[in-house]
């Protein structure tokens, strides 16, 4: 796939550094021609500097025969413009923006082809803010991902000495969880990736990816580690688009003081936010912490924009008596360092919002990919099309299936065939009911399904891809 990618930040060199991978022809465009010298001193793609809305260097970056446009620059109107030029001067087939104003998410109708002829937006800010969320409800997990509309829930969590689950075989969690089905779909023991079977026993300090449907997940969950006490005061230091978005969401629920350095930032920050604390100063301020008695803090969250400072901070708050702390992080061998000594959690923004991406540009219908462990791993969520005859799944067992080393069927969700009415402007109109299958060996794949992959590595990416895709004599 020919590929363009505008802007040559954390965004779009995660994105580049994906698609490259995967064997993709990539042309970034950027007005730094210091960021490409170092992109194209790494990656095996083509640069062009210059402004990435200009017909010119649009066109000199090979718009006229691309077939996916990704406009990921720091600037909302840059973005915009340059998709509106791609489908009028080069009709490149698919055009995606990296819009940060929440304006936009209110008038769809600015997006359509008439108008900035965008076909998908993402917001990573929000993304990140969701994700945190996340982390905030389930807050002994490492990583909180969805699939199937919020119906599936794969978790990570650390397991612990004492763990009902560590010491025993997998093939005991049915024992141990009656009624309620689950799956380990991968176990990393010190960073090395584990086959899960039957036999497999976990260990303490394992990284353990489970799934279950989504109203069993914390029931499963216990079955692992011990379930920490809910989060109830939080802390957040920098008050950008992501700690405010963050503060907003959750100050009705939390208790939330949020610290931002800049006075006209914090003045904006106590006017917009309803029940957050909003204070002057600077988190790595020892003094400002006690006084704010960070030791009664159930989560202290560093979501500056300078990652030596989040690291800091969220040091010194773990030291001082924080229960847990996470840190925004962009550097993916920062996050590798950190992650699971004074910081509990290591985020790499990036990384984190790169699946919805990921999702346009995979081959076949792919509904959602979740990155896993700082873009190492990847999780799936494919739906399989065709018959048996023309789909090398359909109507197979999964233990019949071809599927390359490190990846796992994880569960599948299905239509029931049954539906229930629901209203919209007192207009009734039918939804169809799904059912949540946990994949065992001899779970039979059915066109339509919702299959959820786990791959330990990327490089099992394309093999998966390939194994869905549909025959021509189908169509």
């Amino acid at each position: 796939m020919k590929i363009i990618i505008l802007g040559a930040g954390q965004v779009g060199t995660s994105v580049a550094e994906s698609l490259v991978s995967e064997a993709n022809d990539i042309t970034v465009v950027d007005s730094h021609i210091e960021h490409l010298n170092a992109l194209q001193e790494r990656l095996d793609l083509r640069v062009v500097p210059g402004n990435a809305a200009s017909p010119s260097i649009l066109d000199a970056a090979g718009a006229g025969d691309a077939d996916l446009l990704i406009a990921v620059t720091q600037s909302d109107q840059t973005n915009l413009c340059a998709c509106r030029v791609a489908k009028t001067l080069f009709n490149v087939p698919t055009r995606i923006a990296r819009l940060r104003a929440a304006d936009y998410e209110d008038h769809p109708e600015l997006l359509d082809d008439s108008n900035f002829a965008v076909d998908h937006s993402i917001c990573p800010e929000q993304i990140v803010t969701d994700y945190i969320r996340k982390l905030i409800e389930f807050p002994e997990a490492l990583q909180v991902l969805e699939f199937a509309d919020g119906m599936v829930t794969m978790i990570a969590v650390r397991a612990f000495e004492g763990g009902l689950l560590v010491g025993k075989p997998l093939k005991s969690i049915p024992q141990r969880l009656p009624n309620i089905d689950a799956r380990v779909a991968a176990i990393f023991r010190r960073e090395q990736p584990i086959a899960p079977h039957g036999d497999t026993v976990i260990e303490s300090g394992d990284e353990v990816f489970i799934l279950a449907a989504t109203s069993h997940i914390r029931k499963v969950m216990s079955e692992l580690r011990r379930m920490d006490t809910p989060i109830r005061r939080v802390i957040i230091a920098g008050g950008g688009n992501i700690g405010m978005r963050l503060a907003k969401a959750i100050e009705k629920t939390v208790h939330v003081k949020l610290i931002e350095h800049d006075r006209r930032r914090a003045e904006v920050l106590a006017t917009g936010l309803e029940r957050t604390l909003v204070l002057r100063g600077d988190a790595t301020d020892e003094a400002l912490l006690d006084a704010e008695s960070i030791e009664e803090t159930d989560m202290f969250l560093a979501l500056t924009n300078d990652e030596e400072d989040n690291i800091m901070s969220a040091s010194l708050a773990k030291q001082m008596g924080a229960r847990r702390t996470l840190a925004l992080i962009n550097r993916k061998s920062y996050v590798d360092l950190v992650q699971g000594g004074r910081i509990d959690i290591a985020i790499s923004p990036a990384q984190t919002s790169i699946g919805q991406l990921l999702a346009r540009v995979r081959r076949g219908d792919v509904a959602a990919v979740h990155s896993l462990r700082r873009g190492a791993a990847e999780a799936l969520e494919i739906v399989a099309h065709g018959d048996a005859k023309h789909c090398k799944v359909i109507g197979r067992r999964v233990d019949e299936l071809d599927l390359p080393d490190g990846a796992t069927i994880a569960a599948i969700v299905r239509k029931t065939g049954q539906s229930r009415t629901e209203y919209k402007e007192l207009v009734p109109y039918e939804v169809p009911i799904f059912e949540v299958i946990i994949a065992h060996h001899d779970t039979v794949i059915r066109a339509e399904d919702h299959v959820i992959i786990f791959c330990t590595s990327k490089k099992l990416v394309a093999q998966v891809e390939k194994l869905f895709q549909v025959g021509w004599g189908f169509f």
